[in-house]
């Protein structure tokens, strides 16, 4: 029996408000999250690489886990988003140390754990020889690289300037696959800094809803919304702002797209297929929005950019596969590791 299209209406509304409510009791809930995340733990134990950077004494966090069992003598690095710090690699740390890898997971100079500069100048060839400074500093000469969002792009610049160094290159939903600068109209710093002053809980959570979660959420989700929403909380979120504000004008100017094809090392893209991120897109018009962030697509140019690339897709996943479907995530890392 067909129910009216009132009654439908109805129940759509019950959930709505049900959803909202939902939303304001965790809202509500959200702690002040310190500049450097102090009052938040991490998985592992942290430890800290002190750098001196265009005249800033900066600490670079990192966290280093060693194999549970079974040590094969292999490391792979793991290297965060623009929106997360390392500790939302906790499952797959576990999981790899426990398949006998060292798992080394940095928090970039800005983000996590890791110092937030007052006025530096953000590079990825920065991000990379900061990264390489933690690798020398433990002593390790050859390594994985796995990149998510905007860790793509670093894992790609890193793996160009430190070839020689790079055994398998990995990236998962990374950014970058495409140009944003020919389609949206350059902002500069102040603007994306403007921007960020006005962000909360309610529109960083409106944002990866649509863009990573292809319109859903999980509770889970939440756990690493609250870190970067917290922050928004604290006094000194204009600094944390700040440093947002440099990092997206890194990332849309400087695009590693056209130089796939100077990866040398073997290479596997893992791609959740509903995925919609696109730096900018809020700029353009409809018609030109339709055009950016179309992963399945951007996943086979890059394949066919990289010699030899294998490239996984993951079906009714967006942006985070790592976190939205783990064991989809996980399998085709390990088979390609081995």
């Amino acid at each position: 029996m067909k129910r009216p299209f009132s009654k439908i209406l109805s129940l759509l509304l019950i959930a709505s408000v049900a959803i909202s409510n939902i939303s304001k009791a965790q809202e509500s809930s959200l702690k002040p999250m310190g500049i450097c995340l102090e009052n938040y733990e991490y998985p592992y134990p942290v430890q800290y690489l002190s750098l001196t950077i265009q005249g800033e004494s900066l600490k670079m966090a990192y966290m280093d886990v060693k194999p549970i069992v079974n040590a094969n003598g292999k490391t792979i690095m793991l290297l965060h988003g623009k929106n997360f710090g390392g500790a939302y690699w906790v499952q797959a740390i576990k999981t790899l140390a426990a398949n006998g890898y060292r798992v080394v997971v940095p928090d970039q100079i800005g983000f996590g754990k890791s110092s937030k500069p007052a006025k530096i100048q953000y590079s990825f060839q920065l991000l990379a020889q900061n990264t390489h400074a933690i690798l020398d500093t433990l002593g390790i000469k050859k390594i994985a690289v796995l990149g998510h969002s905007m860790g793509g792009m670093l894992a790609t610049r890193f793996t160009l300037m430190y070839p020689d160094m790079v055994e398998k290159f990995i990236l998962e939903n990374p950014i970058g696959l495409e140009d944003w600068k020919l389609k949206v109209p350059y902002q500069p710093v102040d603007a994306w800094y403007k921007n960020e002053l006005k962000q909360d809980y309610n529109s960083f959570r409106k944002y990866e809803q649509e863009s990573y979660y292809h319109g859903t959420w999980k509770p889970e989700y939440d756990t690493w919304l609250n870190l970067q929403a917290g922050w928004t909380l604290s006094p000194e979120y204009n600094r944390i702002a700040w440093n947002a504000a440099l990092t997206y004008d890194m990332i849309f100017t400087q695009p590693v797209c056209y130089e796939f094809e100077n990866i040398k090392a073997p290479t596997l893209l893992i791609i959740g297929q509903l995925d919609k991120t696109a730096l900018g897109k809020n700029m353009v018009s409809e018609e030109v929005r339709k055009t950016m962030g179309n992963y399945p697509a951007l996943g086979r140019s890059t394949q066919q950019k990289i010699k030899g690339a294998k490239l996984v897709e993951i079906d009714g996943v967006g942006h985070i596969p790592h976190v939205e479907a783990f064991d989809k995530f996980i399998n085709p890392l390990l088979d390609f590791l081995k």
